[in-house]
């Protein structure tokens, strides 16, 4: 067994969707001759948006995870602000920032490179050094969002130069969407860029979830023979038990939103299509928004004649009932940097086997495995015309899909496929 330690912020208690891949992976990662040690901050400590006691269940047994203190801006940021809560990606569950808020995201983006969880890593860097040390561990995986997980991967690669470090990219870095609204000045979009090209060039093998966030990568560096894709999945036994037609029945078209939903979402399409429809049409139709929205983003919705319910975050196999539940499942993605992007929430719509509604071109990376796997139907952005005409006609038959070949994009599979590299490094 190849000892490997993985250095992750997001891990149980923490909920959402940075959470899953590491999760899983190291779940399955034994079965392929690598023996995971995972470091992460404690949760009593941590700056987490969502904590999902539930996911717990599926840290395997033998597993030594070391957790450390951590003492991050964003604890004073929950005392302060007006919401008393942790920010969301995409400030989702803040509205229009007002005078506090805005200055708050001033500092955020120029004083606090990357991100303001570098705090744990003064914290984590001495565990990770002791556990290198005592676990004779040769791999070290890095994995962010929060990208300053990364800046230890570099102190770590420069103390003992025979580590081979494997930086793990979920999300983009300086592109990220939601930095526009940060605020940033030019030198911290250097600093910040310099940081990411520093990580870029400096770790051994270099991993992503798509290929459109591998080109941005690669734009930014010239990397692209050390990157490979290995995408997010699903875990097939999330929904063994899950009766196919758990709380189907509903006399209404159950469409689900499953996420955060922020003014930097793509969302107008949907509300403008939601508004075209006639009277008769939208009281067939029932909105299930599951998750952080934003208050503007809820109002756009109220201005429809169709039924909204709004349920807050849920666990995560009570999500996936709610997935498998609906008769569409909405799938909207930032308005900036998105086309490459393929989250872990896409390939669970995928496992539900509901037919998914994408707002995006059919040219990004969504809207082509949606329209190869005859999954759903992809609208581009702007579409509310032809997005009505779809809705009602679902209305009328609502629609199924058969997708299969979904194997490839199973948890277990691509721990295999991580596995192979962590080998072979």
């Amino acid at each position: 067994m190849k000892k490997v330690l993985i250095i992750t912020y997001y891990f149980p208690p923490a909920g959402g969707a940075g959470v899953q891949r590491w999760l899983k992976f190291v779940k399955y990662l034994p079965q392929y001759g690598c023996e995971p040690l995972v470091l992460t901050v404690d949760g009593n400590y941590a700056s987490y948006p969502q904590k999902d006691a539930s996911l717990a269940a599926d840290i395997p047994s033998g597993l030594k995870v070391v957790r450390t203190r951590t003492r991050e801006i964003l604890s004073t940021y929950k005392k302060l602000s007006p919401q008393k809560q942790i920010p969301y990606g995409g400030f989702a569950n803040e509205q229009d920032p007002d005078l506090f808020q805005k200055i708050a995201r001033f500092i955020r983006g120029n004083f606090f490179l990357p991100d303001p969880r570098k705090a744990w890593n003064r914290f984590a860097l001495p565990e990770a050094v002791s556990l290198i040390e005592n676990e004779n561990i040769g791999t070290v995986i890095t994995t962010g969002p929060p990208h300053s997980t990364h800046l230890m991967g570099l102190k770590l690669k420069k103390r003992y130069p025979s580590l081979k470090w494997i930086a793990d990219l979920r999300d983009p870095w300086t592109d990220i969407y939601y930095n526009d609204v940060l605020y940033q000045g030019r030198l911290a979009k250097r600093m910040n860029l310099a940081m990411e090209r520093k990580v870029l060039n400096s770790a051994d093998v270099l991993v992503t979830v798509s290929e459109g966030v591998k080109r941005n990568f690669c734009s930014h560096a010239p990397v692209e023979h050390k990157f490979h894709v290995i995408p997010n999945g699903y875990d097939a036994p999330d929904f063994a038990d899950v009766p196919v037609d758990a709380g189907r029945g509903n006399p209404r078209m159950v469409i689900s939103y499953i996420g955060t939903l922020s003014p930097l979402y793509d969302s107008s399409t949907f509300t403008n299509a939601l508004k075209l429809l006639p009277a008769e049409t939208a009281s067939k139709i029932l909105i299930r928004i599951i998750g952080s929205v934003n208050a503007d983003v809820a109002a756009s919705f109220s201005e429809t004649s169709v039924q909204v319910e709004y349920l807050p975050y849920q666990p995560h196999g009570q999500a996936i009932r709610y997935m498998v539940s609906s008769d569409l499942l909405l799938l909207l993605l930032p308005v900036k940097n998105s086309d490459g992007v393929l989250t872990g929430k896409f390939f669970e719509y995928l496992a539900s086997r509901r037919p998914i509604l994408l707002i995006q071109p059919e040219e990004s990376e969504a809207g082509k495995m949606i329209l190869r796997l005859e999954a759903g139907a992809v609208f581009d952005s702007g579409n509310a015309d032809g997005l009505a005409k779809y809705l009602a006609a679902c209305t009328e038959n609502r629609p199924s899909v058969a997708v299969d070949d979904l194997d490839r994009f199973s948890r277990e599979h691509l721990a295999g496929e991580m596995a192979k590299l962590i080998q072979g490094i």
